[in-house]
């Protein structure tokens, strides 16, 4: 499995509020200043978090983003999916090759390989990840 770059940015994005959000909420300047993102970008994935439930926006003065739930009970799914959609394996050769056995073999292998990546993903925590948090 290769994250794409967002997703890579929602994890680290995630990970750095977890660690730094103590008394108040995190601003996205400074998650992007920290990691060289474009605030922009940045926001945008963000915003796909506080959407599926992952992250708490607040806005104003003393605005920024919060964790929504512990840290124990956000897996990396949750982030992965929340930026990029369902996990999973897809391989088109059938369609290609009028369904030869091989093909629709390599499909299935890719579909299990995908089910296996997003279990792996479900039992892994931010918590795990940031050290127990």
């Amino acid at each position: 499995m290769k994250l794409s770059r967002s997703s890579e940015y929602a994890l680290m994005g995630v990970a750095y509020i977890a660690l730094n959000q103590k008394s108040r909420p995190v601003l996205a300047s400074r998650i992007a200043k920290e990691y060289g993102i474009p605030v922009e970008y940045l926001l945008k994935i963000l915003q796909q978090l506080v959407r599926s439930s992952v992250l708490i926006s607040k806005r104003g003065p003393r605005g920024g983003f919060t964790l929504a739930k512990p840290a124990n009970q956000i897996s990396l799914a949750e982030i992965i999916e929340a930026v990029e959609g369902p996990i999973r394996g897809e391989a088109y050769m059938a369609e290609q090759t009028n369904n030869v056995p091989f093909s629709l073999k390599m499909e299935e292998v890719c579909s299990r390989a995908a089910e296996a990546m997003r279990k792996v993903c479900e039992q892994a925590t931010l918590a795990d990840m940031i050290g127990g948090k």
